[in-house]
C-alpha cells in the first residue's frame, strides 16, 4: 500500500527519517490521528533528529493536553530544525482545531530565552511568534520582542519581531476589541 514492509505506528514513525519515505509516513500518520499518538510522541525521543521535526510537524496538527509537555520540552531539543518545528506548533493557532493552546505560564519562559540567545535565527524567528501570542498580556513579551525588533544579529528576525510590537501589522490587527 505506502511501500512500507511494515505499517504500523513505530514503523511509520521511523520513516520519518528516511527522506524517500517521510512523506508518505507523514501523511499516513496524520490520517491514523489519535491512534498514532503514542507512537508520535515516542518518536520524539528517536535519535535522528528528522524523526524528531517530524514528529513535532504532527504534534502541530494533533496535539493534545497530555503531549503539550513533551512538544514543549522539544523547544530545547539540540537540533534547530526540531527547535524550529517545536516552536512552530506551539504558536500556531490554525492547525489545532479544538486544542486549546498552552498560556504563557508554560511557554513564554522558554520562547524568550530562545528569542533572546538561540544561536540559529530560524529558532529565534519562531520564538518570536509565540512571543508575539503575548504581546497584548505580557509586559516581558514587549519587552523581548522590542530588543529583538532593534538588536538582533538577524535583519529577518528583526522584521519578523517588528510586527508584533507597538504599530506592527500583527500586533495591530491582534488589539483585543474592547466590546461596547
Amino acid at each position: 500500500m505506502l511501500g512500507f514492509a511494515r505499517t504500523d505506528n513505530e514503523a511509520l514513525v521511523s520513516c520519518l527519517g528516511d527522506p524517500q519515505r517521510t512523506v508518505a509516513a507523514y501523511h499516513a500518520l496524520l490520517r491514523r490521528g489519535e491512534d498514532a499518538l503514542s507512537a508520535i510522541r515516542a518518536g520524539l525521543h528517536h535519535e535522528n533528529p528528522a524523526v524528531r521535526e517530524g514528529c513535532c510537524r504532527l504534534l502541530d496538527h494533533l496535539v493534545d493536553t497530555d503531549s503539550m509537555d513533551e512538544l514543549i520540552a522539544m523547544a530545547d531539543d539540540p537540533d534547530a530544525r526540531v527547535r524550529v518545528s517545536a516552536f512552530h506548533a506551539l504558536a500556531c493557532d490554525r492547525c489545532k482545531g479544538d486544542t486549546c493552546a498552552p498560556g504563557p505560564d508554560r511557554v513564554l519562559e522558554p520562547a524568550l530565552r530562545h528569542l533572546a540567545s538561540d544561536p540559529d535565527p530560524h529558532v529565534r524567528s519562531r520564538a518570536a511568534e509565540l512571543v508575539g501570542k503575548f504581546a497584548h498580556t505580557d509586559a516581558r513579551a514587549v519587552t523581548a520582542l522590542e530588543a529583538s525588533h532593534t538588536q538582533d544579529p538577524s535583519p529577518a528576525v528583526r522584521k519578523k519581531a517588528g510586527w508584533y510590537t507597538h504599530g506592527g501589522t500583527i500586533y495591530e490587527r491582534t488589539v483585543p476589541r474592547v466590546s461596547k
